[in-house]
């Protein structure tokens, strides 16, 4: 029983690499992550009352709109 079951996981995972699949590694996975947080720092948006370009890092959010810092505490 546990001989067909390794056999079935082994055509099973050979299957699954013949048709271009590729199971992720943890280093992969926080790869892509931190490439993620990465795009998101450096995105530019725009302050609502202003007009000025900010990074999302920088930008304050509030009632679901961007300000910049100067904008914010007038």
């Amino acid at each position: 029983m546990i001989l067909k079951i390794i056999i079935f996981a082994i055509i099973a995972l050979y299957i699954y690499k013949l048709f271009g699949g590729k199971i992720p590694s943890l280093k992969d996975i926080a790869k892509a992550n931190r490439e993620k947080n990465d795009l998101e720092a450096d995105t530019l948006v725009e302050c609502c009352k202003c007009g000025t370009y900010i990074t999302h890092k920088e930008a304050i959010i509030k009632g679901g709109k961007f300000y910049c810092d100067e904008c914010i505490g007038r």
